[in-house]
């Protein structure tokens, strides 16, 4: 008979459950000013971090059976998924020919007139000419035209993306790479050490990644989209997982570390970080030397300039001690994004950076800059769509 594996993460509901409660409990007999205490729990937002919980835990299942069909040598359909993307692309291109000539009238001279050149032409003949004349006089491309060239240029991102992640998912899984290793750690206690330090390790860079690349923002900004702090954020999970590009897990696999350690790890992972999520819990001397705390933590929930981008480790801080990103609480915390969602629709609060990457990759005018929007820094994208006087 074999044995019925079980996730640690859907084991400790309860817990998580109890703990809420005793929080809010402890918010009721320590009660403050409305509206002065973002660790004070509001409905809308529970209800929205709560179903987005249940909506992780889902998510893997339902990925599973909607992506192995399209993952280039699992599926059937990722031959199809190739090809879609390769004649999107190529479709773009033409467009980009066409609309380049429609609206300067030729085409230049290959690699003579490169796009910031051709930029400061055009300011320079608005300020000559004024720009209403200027632009009036250049030829507009049909907005279907338009709209129909930027579907196609986020259909060829997009299914370059897809085919990208679920390759690089399949190649690295752990039990494909555990099967090729000539190393076996074992079940025994020091092996389950490795995998948990392992598994923190490697997701602190897959943490620290999530807010230095927007793909990976676009997943993981499910997490910091809440204005509020309490042991139901920590629920508010990505449900996008799957189609995200990460240094893999897998990676313990090819050490030695059994798989069946490897996601018990992860389940270890995941639990720690549900307690620090909290403003009942104050400084905790030493502790926090080492350890990540819920003082480290509401630090990378903040919005604060001083807080963006800092303590990303887990169970452990010092990965951010070692490699230049912790920061202290030294001020008050303001939790949420810089330019918050303010909705708690849970499809809303999960898809709007993906549509913001869409509208931007859509109105980009080459490959550098669609792809630049995919996978730069967030804050690139923000002030580059600022510049261009999108909202």
């Amino acid at each position: 008979m074999s044995r019925v594996k079980i996730d640690l993460t859907v084991a400790a509901v309860p817990a998580f459950v109890g703990a809420m409660i005793a929080e809010h409990a402890w918010q009721r007999a320590h009660p403050v000013e409305p509206g002065t205490r973002a660790g004070d729990y509001q409905l809308a937002d529970t209800v929205a971090s709560l179903s987005m919980g249940i909506g992780s835990l889902a998510a893997p299942y339902v990925a599973r059976r909607l992506l192995d069909p399209v993952t280039p040598g699992v599926g059937r359909h990722g031959r199809t998924l190739l090809a879609l993307g390769a004649a999107a692309a190529v479709l773009t291109t033409v467009g980009d020919v066409v609309r380049r000539r429609v609206r300067d009238g030729s085409l230049p001279e290959p690699q003579t007139v490169p796009a910031a050149v051709r930029e400061v032409q055009d300011e320079l003949a608005d300020i000559r000419l004024g720009p209403a004349v200027a632009r009036a006089d250049r030829p507009v491309v049909a907005p279907a035209l338009r709209r129909t060239h930027g579907a196609l240029a986020v259909s060829a991102v997009a299914s370059t993306a897809l085919v990208t992640s679920t390759t690089w998912a399949a190649m690295t899984a752990g039990k494909r790479l555990f099967a090729r290793s000539p190393l076996d750690l074992g079940a025994g206690p020091w092996a389950a050490v490795a995998a948990v330090l392992g598994w923190d390790f490697i997701y602190y860079w897959n943490h620290r990644a999530s807010h230095e690349s927007r793909w990976l923002w676009a997943v993981h900004v499910v997490h910091h989209s809440s204005e509020r702090y309490n042991l139901s954020t920590a629920l508010r999970q990505p449900v996008a997982e799957g189609v995200t590009l990460t240094v893999p897990y897998g990676l313990l696999a090819l050490a030695g570390v059994r798989p069946a350690l490897i996601e018990q790890a992860r389940g270890i992972n995941l639990i720690y970080q549900f307690w620090i999520h909290t403003e009942a819990i104050q400084r905790l001397g030493w502790v926090e030397k080492v350890f990540n705390t819920p003082s480290h933590h509401r630090v990378h929930h903040g919005s604060n300039r001083d807080y963006l981008d800092r303590n990303h480790g887990s169970i452990l801080i010092l990965w951010d001690r070692l490699f230049g990103t912790f920061e202290e609480e030294d001020e008050p915390v303001v939790y949420g994004l810089t330019s918050n969602v303010d909705s708690y629709n849970p499809a809303r609060i999960a898809t709007h950076e993906w549509a913001d990457i869409a509208a931007d990759v859509a109105a980009a005018e080459d490959w550098h800059d669609r792809f630049s929007f995919l996978l730069r820094r967030p804050g690139w994208a923000y002030s580059r769509r600022a510049a261009a006087g999108v909202a």
